[in-house]
């Protein structure tokens, strides 16, 4: 039987983030989750933090360790916002926050992980971008420009520390069926299925799985990659 990992999953209370986490609790793993308001789903230890925080950053990190009894070996960086509106009206604001949040969060949480991983001379980082970051998306320039900087975060990483036993890969989901995408207008979700070649919308559950692979001891020697979870959309990219 595989040991338990000790897991920790940011934006962990609902939508994709939520589903990884309940499928790595029903795996048999210790997980933590990281939420604004502290709430998580069941099996999870939640933990408020706010990613664009270092401070908050590295009080969650030592919240999670003690409760999983070490190090985190699985950082699955899912936390992010959107702000969208057309590049000649958006703010520095609007594009300042979403980076602080979808990118440099991600650092800073990946930052506070690396130590651990490196003491144990191994580790999982898995980004979670969108299928934006390599089609663009209109009104998204903060969004995609985010969320593509997540790959080549990953890739430095695995640079860095590839030599260590921590690999570091990017997921990038399409159109998901969860609460956000539910509240689209039906004409704009029939235009999203339309587009996409599978015609359908993925479950979370579908990009959980994704993320448990690259976590697993089964992709031990995937490092640095972007695995699609977008029914083919984003072919060619």
């Amino acid at each position: 039987m595989t040991q338990p990992r000790r897991v920790l999953i940011t934006g962990g209370n609902r939508g994709i983030g939520r589903a990884i986490a309940e499928s790595f609790v029903a795996a048999g793993d210790s997980v933590a989750i990281t939420s604004r308001d502290g709430s998580g789903p069941e099996g999870a230890t939640a933990i408020a933090c706010d990613v664009t925080d270092s401070a908050s950053v590295d009080a969650a990190f030592d919240e999670a360790e003690q409760a999983l009894g070490g190090p985190v070996e699985v950082l699955v960086a899912n936390a992010g916002i959107t702000d969208d509106g057309l590049l000649m009206r958006m703010s520095d604001e609007s594009f300042a926050k979403v980076i602080d949040t979808n990118l440099a969060g991600a650092f800073r949480c990946v930052r506070r992980a690396s130590k651990g991983m490196i003491r144990l001379r191994h580790g999982r980082i898995v980004l979670i971008s969108s299928i934006v970051a390599v089609t663009g998306g209109p009104g998204q320039v903060n969004y995609a420009a985010s969320k593509a900087g997540l790959i080549g975060m990953a890739r430095s990483i695995t640079r860095e520390l590839g030599g260590r036993g921590i690999t570091a890969n990017v997921v990038t989901p399409g159109y998901i069926d969860t609460d956000m995408t539910r509240g689209l207008p039906e004409a704009q979700r029939e235009a999203f299925v339309a587009a996409t070649p599978a015609g359908r919308f993925a479950q979370p559950e579908e990009v959980a799985a994704a993320v448990r692979f690259l976590a697993s001891d089964d992709a031990a020697y995937i490092s640095g990659a972007v695995l699609p979870v977008d029914g083919g959309l984003g072919m060619g990219h």
